[in-house]
């Protein structure tokens, strides 16, 4: 689940003319923390320079059952 919502991730921030290294902040979203590790490393993989800020959060439940989201914020 991680690499399809980093590849919309992705998928949007073509669309905008920018890439990974534009994100400046991200937020994950995770149902369970004992699951941060496999995140981690897959989120780890879409980036190649400084790391933007990131915070990881634990919640009861997300959309669609899913058990990851992930929100971006990007500048030019």
């Amino acid at each position: 689940e991680t690499k399809q919502v980093l590849e919309n991730v992705k998928a949007i921030l073509k669309e905008a003319n920018m890439d990974f290294s534009n994100i400046v902040k991200a937020t994950i979203f995770i149902t369970d923390m004992n699951n941060f590790a496999q995140v981690n490393e897959v989120y780890a993989s879409y980036f190649t320079a400084d790391f933007p800020a990131r915070e990881c959060v634990e919640v009861s439940k997300l959309p669609a059952n899913a058990n990851i989201e992930i929100s971006v914020i990007a500048s030019k």
